[in-house]
């Protein structure tokens, strides 16, 4: 067997590792918060160290990915990063304190923001545009699986336990992956990195990170406070400023210059837009459960388990229909889809069953699954191989943006014109406003997605004729 050949098997792996490591983490931490509260004796709003930390250190280092995988190849840089990953949930876990814990999780985020963008750097290294759209099917399982399974792990492991082993059931899997990688994964280097644009690199991880602080925070503390708008005006100010230096670089740390191609440009908007009203509901589900119903942890666990079911269903299609229809139907209807369900939700009161809402979610599912795979696959349609890694790192930065607008904006209309303990416990009508405006967004995204050009998308996975006499040759050998 050939290196390539096992690394069409060995880089997937990584991959789903990878993957279902970052995502289970992300999903399972906050189940621990209460807990993490009364081991501590603080009060829940003590915590936000350790909620907001994370984003912030993902946020300052992001930027440098690209760079770092030319530099030192997608192995090395992902087998680091999964080290360091493995070693901070450790530290995480064995904390004696809140500030060892808040600096354990600033290392994870650190880490985690090498994670993603490297591995999906190795996927688009490995596979063709139509190899990609075939491989998703099964992709996208851990990706789904992972935030399913999270609620409900985390909800044993605390409560049979402790709250530490949120944090200690990532060892395992992280050095899983660490030796698994060791053994196996090749040096996967195509591309020699140019000098570090260092004033770049400044600019953009403490600008982000000022601006991720102000996002995370200013639900809680209120978008008025001085400290939220200082954080969200130096931000905004200095990724202008960045912004303004990454086109006058010859070699910036961000290739902002990939956004004047408008297939690049239009998907990583769908994706910035259209993940508040996804993250969104997934981020609003759970808290109607247990607050607006006076629901349990495992019920509103269980609940929310069925979008999985929906989104792996949809994949399985999406899979089979990209090479003919293109992406742009299929996006554009998913999002249309996610504006639908989002009605759906806004007619759910306390008396609204259980069933009910699982329904709902499925359905969630099943539209959310035609938006995810195939704007990340479509985005890389048209982007030079030289710049593979830059793109990746441009489009964790747009869904991480996306993803963490998604809380803000949910939280912020809860409390909208809400006082004393209307802000602790919102009332109906809050959730369901919620819900209208989730919808809103959804429909603004849809309606953009069918004006993206797709021809370039689709005709990157319709598979030549040499293509496929060399697979079959490959087979044959």
């Amino acid at each position: 067997m050939s290196t390539r050949l096992g690394q069409r098997r060995v880089v997937p792996i990584m991959a789903v590792l990878t993957t279902f490591i970052c995502i289970i983490d992300g999903a399972i931490t906050t189940v621990a918060l209460p807990s993490i509260a009364r081991q501590f004796d603080l009060t829940p709003a003590a915590l936000t160290g350790v909620v907001v930390i994370y984003p912030v250190c993902l946020g300052m280092v992001i930027p440098a990915s690209a760079w770092l995988v030319e530099r030192y190849g997608g192995r090395r840089t992902l087998l680091l990063s999964l080290t360091a990953f493995t070693v901070a949930s450790g530290l995480c876990g064995a904390a004696p304190n809140l500030t060892a814990l808040v600096a354990a999780r600033a290392l994870q985020g650190l880490a985690a923001g090498l994670l993603m963008p490297t591995s999906q750097v190795l996927m688009f290294r490995t596979f063709s545009q139509a190899e990609q759209v075939r491989l998703s099917r099964l992709m996208v399982v851990p990706q789904q699986i992972a935030p399913a399974i999270a609620p409900l792990l985390g909800g044993l492991l605390v409560t049979d336990l402790s709250w530490r082993w949120v944090f200690y059931v990532n060892v395992p899997f992280g050095a899983a992956a660490v030796l698994f990688g060791a053994l196996f994964l090749a040096e996967h280097r195509d591309h020699t990195a140019g000098r570090l644009d260092l004033p770049g690199l400044l600019l953009c991880a403490v600008g982000t990170a000022a601006l991720m602080y102000g996002v995370c925070t200013g639900p809680d503390l209120g978008w008025a406070r001085p400290q939220v708008l200082g954080s969200l005006v130096a931000g905004g100010v200095l990724l202008a400023i960045a912004v303004r230096h990454q086109l006058r670089t010859p070699e910036p740390i961000l290739r902002l210059r990939l956004f004047r191609d408008r297939l690049f440009r239009d998907t990583n908007l769908i994706s910035l837009v259209g993940y508040v009203p996804m993250m969104g509901a997934m981020f609003l589900g759970p808290i109607f459960i247990q607050e607006a119903r006076g629901g349990s942890a495992l019920e509103s666990g269980s609940t929310t388990f069925t979008e999985a079911f929906g989104v792996l269903l949809t994949m399985q299609v999406v899979g089979a229909l990209y090479h003919r229809i293109g992406p742009r139907l299929i996006i554009g209807t998913g999002l249309l889809g996610v504006a639908g369900v989002m009605l759906l939700f806004a007619t759910a009161d306390a008396q609204t069953g259980l069933w009910t809402f699982r329904g709902y979610m499925f359905l969630l599912g099943l539209a959310m699954g035609a938006v995810f795979i195939p704007t990340t696959i479509a985005s890389f349609s048209t982007v030079d191989r030289a710049d593979v890694a830059h793109a990746a790192t441009l489009n964790t930065v747009v869904r991480q943006t996306g993803s963490a607008l998604a809380p803000a904006v949910v939280t912020s209309v809860l409390v909208l014109g809400a006082t004393g303990s209307e802000r602790v416990h919102p009332p109906m009508a809050s959730y369901q406003l919620s819900y209208f405006v989730l919808a809103a967004v959804a429909l603004a995204a849809g309606l953009f997605a069918f004006t993206m050009p797709d021809g370039p998308a689709r005709s990157s996975v319709t598979p030549r004729p040499q293509a496929v006499g060399r697979r079959q040759r490959q087979q044959v050998g």
